[in-house]
């Protein structure tokens, strides 16, 4: 790329200077005859001045004069053809001085296909990399003020419960048994709450800044639903719920992470008994094919609105946070589902009506961690 721009540079220099050198020969030749013949033309006819007179005696005055005015014609000649250039490059310039400056919306007009317009080029990448990376710290910076924000809002509503709860306790010893294990019990959950949240938080935290190391082995997807659905059990009667496991194979073993994927489809089936107490059922379903797994998880419950389910899967997202508040949760359950799919190179969508709400996850039957084929299913 370099030796192209000296190439291309150097090309431009030399046609500008055989052009320069050119016109100022026939510049020359033209002033050379016209002048003598005219000044022999004045001699004959008896009307030589002395400046006629100069020009037909002294040669070498003469010689001088002509090499100076063509001196000064090549330049004039090579400047004007350089004037584009120079021209540009002082636009260039300004541009470089107003983005030092911090104007970052700066541009150049991209003129022409030389060294000028390839450094104009760079220049208008570098200033949108530059935006790209101000606007990623922007979005850094957000995202850690709302980490902080609902992290503290997150612990403090369980943490304050529990206290409450432990200064009745601690403070009152006439209370009753029954009333003692009542609070005992509320303080327990709350406590329960208070680990799932910071769990929750350092796991994502893990995910997203690569810490978690894959293990990957075979495992049978089919045997792993049925034990995550076996063990939410006592959350499905809580929430007055029951649940129908679908699969069109009795089983199916696909390469994968089984912790990760336990965890993937636990936080989609505890969402859906959150999310779905009003639809009094909860549906997985199973499609195993030769190259991918299909796994479904719908809810009958609250409707997500259209315009929400673009944002779904970000961090700290709850749709219709005053029912957040009611369902608890971080916000970060659907995040730690797509980082987990994107780390098994896999798809997840999600739709939402009058039908029901339904997560499906794509993933691939034969993974391969060592290949770089994230995103691969689509």
């Amino acid at each position: 790329m370099k030796s192209d721009m000296n190439r291309r540079y150097h090309t431009r220099v030399i046609t500008s200077i055989i052009y320069s050198a050119i016109i100022t020969c026939l510049v020359e030749l033209f002033l050379v005859t016209n002048v003598s013949m005219i000044a022999r033309y004045l001699e004959e006819s008896g009307r030589m001045g002395r400046l006629v007179q100069a020009v037909l005696e002294y040669h070498t005055a003469v010689v001088l004069t002509y090499v100076i005015l063509g001196l000064i014609l090549f330049s004039v000649t090579f400047m004007i053809l350089q004037e584009p250039y120079i021209r540009y490059i002082s636009h260039i310039s300004d541009a470089v001085q107003s983005i030092s400056e911090g104007k970052l919306n700066t541009s150049i007009d991209i003129i022409g296909d030389d060294e000028f317009s390839s450094m104009a080029s760079n220049l208008n990448k570098m200033v949108e990399d530059i935006r790209e990376l101000m606007d990623k710290e922007r979005e850094a910076e957000r995202t850690k003020n709302e980490l902080i924000t609902n992290v503290a809002h997150d612990l403090r509503t369980p943490l304050t419960s529990i206290i409450g709860y432990l200064e009745l306790l601690a403070g009152n010893t006439k209370i009753e048994p029954k009333l003692q294990h009542k609070y005992i019990e509320i303080a327990y959950g709350k406590a329960r709450r208070l680990e799932k949240l910071i769990e929750d938080l350092f796991g994502f935290t893990k995910l997203n800044y690569g810490r978690i190391s894959m293990h990957v082995t075979q495992l049978d997807i089919v045997k792993l639903l049925s034990q995550l659905l076996e063990e939410a059990y006592p959350s499905f009667v809580d929430k007055n719920l029951s649940y129908d496991f679908q699969s069109n194979v009795p089983a199916k073993m696909i390469t994968a992470d089984g912790n990760l994927l336990a965890r993937l489809f636990d936080n989609l089936i505890g969402n859906a008994i959150k999310y779905g107490a009003d639809g009094k059922r909860v549906v997985v379903k199973l499609q195993g094919g030769e190259d991918v797994v299909t796994v479904s998880v719908t809810n009958f419950g609250y409707v997500i609105p259209p315009e929400e389910l673009p944002l779904i899967f970000n961090k700290f997202y709850r749709v219709e946070q005053s029912r957040s508040a009611h369902t608890g949760g971080t916000g970060l359950g659907l995040a730690i589902v797509k980082e987990i799919v994107d780390m098994h190179g896999g798809a997840i969508d999600v739709a939402s009506d009058l039908n029901g709400t339904v997560f499906t996850v794509k993933l691939q039957v034969h993974f391969d961690v060592n290949k770089e084929n994230f995103g691969t299913i689509s």
